[in-house]
């Protein structure tokens, strides 16, 4: 690691989230001087307002099911179930205090300086830090900007009255009617979280089928389950206005007009518009950096930007917008600017997945439309009723699939809708990433009785 003693710290990392904690403490362990700054919470989006919360939420409204799948197991419950928002909410938030206290202990452990102030850039080695104690000036050798993502609201009369995901978890008041815009992850996770803690719920999305990307057959199965569970999806359509009224009961409510003229009275609307990057106010525009066409910051495979000596990482750059991914990227990031000049490039393939949505998706590697257009494949697919629901009465459906090269036998992809989908594929991604065959699968023993068995007894080619 090479040093300069003309500047204060080896690394200045502006953004204390999953990227930027991890680089932090990385670096100091390789003996770099490392300060870092936060002017909101410790831990970030994951953390406070994401992957968090989020799953807690997704637990929370799984009970609901295992309430009605208990009575064909014998189970029979003294009386309806009655959920309360608030216990939730406030038991979440205390589960996020305990975290923030964690990131606070790891740094202090580092030996990071944490600064609780709003940082900018005024050059290239020079960080402004503000707080409620006025300005403060200090130097780095570089500058690591891990800010993160911020949601994007759509811009039509009545939108002031959207939440973003950023609010959705603190509501007062547990929404009855519950509507959330958009097609992508967010979108999907909290129509079937609402949903599944009791509001009718509705999805609105401009295009055919939400989750644009994934393996089509996952996307349709997906549909058609959340359907089943009871949300309403409506594709090819989009909020055309947001009126706030008082509702019969003497309560405010939005009526929500849409592009095909349908009308319907909501208690909250979530837009799930997508994130744009948070640099807003980092002064990196007088530096000369700029965001490419897909609003993201370019930098090189060291994660340089146009002015080398200012980093980005994370939901920052082009790349999927996953907090391992920002975890991986910080430990590249210190290898090659910290241990090893010579480092070879982060590899992006076969990144795993995983929806929380109702039942959950689990993916990695290619889905069928991406390995069809780079040769032939062979696909194996099951559809099945799982044994817990041949008592429990659900109709619920499990899919697994997995894609492979026809010439080689490397299986390309595994994708899961299913419970505990993200578990599952977490085990199958170390495959995919090693390359094994589907003969390498098909010698593997399964465990029985269980879902996950399916993805090493499937023989029999569904279509090539």
């Amino acid at each position: 690691m090479t040093k300069n003693a003309a500047y204060e710290y080896d690394l200045f990392v502006i953004g204390a989230g999953s990227g930027g904690v991890r680089a932090a403490r990385m670096a100091a362990a390789e003996g770099a001087k490392v300060g870092i700054a936060e002017n909101r919470y410790l831990g970030g989006t994951c953390v406070n307002v994401g992957c968090v919360p989020k799953k807690l939420y997704s637990y929370a409204a799984h009970f609901h099911d295992s309430f009605d799948d208990a009575a064909g197991f014998g189970w029979q419950l003294p009386g309806p179930a009655i959920f309360d928002w608030a216990t939730l909410r406030e038991n979440k938030k205390g589960e996020i205090k305990r975290l923030n206290g964690i990131y606070h202990r790891l740094l202090e452990g580092a030996n990071v300086s944490l600064y609780n102030a709003h940082a900018s850039c005024r050059d290239a080695h020079t960080v402004i830090l503000h707080n409620d104690e006025g300005e403060h000036q200090i130097t780095a050798q570089r500058i690591l900007v891990a800010t993160g993502g911020w949601p994007w609201l759509p811009d039509f009369p009545g939108s002031e009255h959207m939440l973003s995901s950023n609010q959705i978890f603190d509501l007062e008041h547990f929404p009855k009617r519950f509507l959330t815009l958009g097609g992508g992850y967010i979108s999907v996770e909290f129509a079937s979280i609402f949903n599944g803690l009791g509001s009718d719920t509705h999805l609105i999305y401009r295009g055919d089928l939400f989750l644009r990307g994934f393996d089509q057959e996952v996307r349709e199965f997906t549909r058609d389950e959340m359907s089943r569970k009871g949300v309403n999806l409506h594709f090819n359509v989009n909020i055309a206005q947001i009126d706030k009224v008082t509702g019969d009961t003497g309560k405010d409510e939005y009526r929500v007009t849409l592009t095909d003229g349908q009308v319907m009275h909501v208690d909250a609307v979530l837009a799930a518009t997508g994130r744009h990057a948070n640099i807003e106010g980092l002064g990196l525009d007088t530096l000369g950096i700029r965001l490419d066409a897909q609003g993201k910051v370019p930098v090189n495979e060291r994660f340089e930007t146009s002015v080398p000596s200012i980093l980005a990482l994370g939901d920052l750059i082009a790349g999927p917008e996953l907090t391992p991914v920002a975890l991986a990227e910080a430990m590249q990031l210190v290898d090659v600017h910290f241990r090893n000049a010579d480092a070879k490039p982060m590899d992006y393939a076969n990144i795993p997945t995983a929806v929380f949505c109702h039942p959950n998706i689990g993916t990695v590697g290619l889905s069928e439309e991406e390995a069809r257009e780079k040769g032939n494949i062979r696909v194996y697919q099951a559809d099945f009723r799982a044994m817990k629901h041949t008592l429990s009465g659900s109709q619920e459906r499990t899919l697994m699939k997995l894609i492979v090269d026809d010439a080689t036998d490397v299986v390309l992809g595994a994708h899961m809708v299913g419970d505990d989908a993200g578990e599952i594929i977490q085990g199958i991604a170390i495959a995919v990433r090693a390359g094994l065959t589907k003969a390498d699968f098909d010698r593997t023993v399964g465990i029985h009785p269980t879902g996950a068995e399916e993805f090493v007894t499937m023989r029999s080619v569904t279509r090539r």
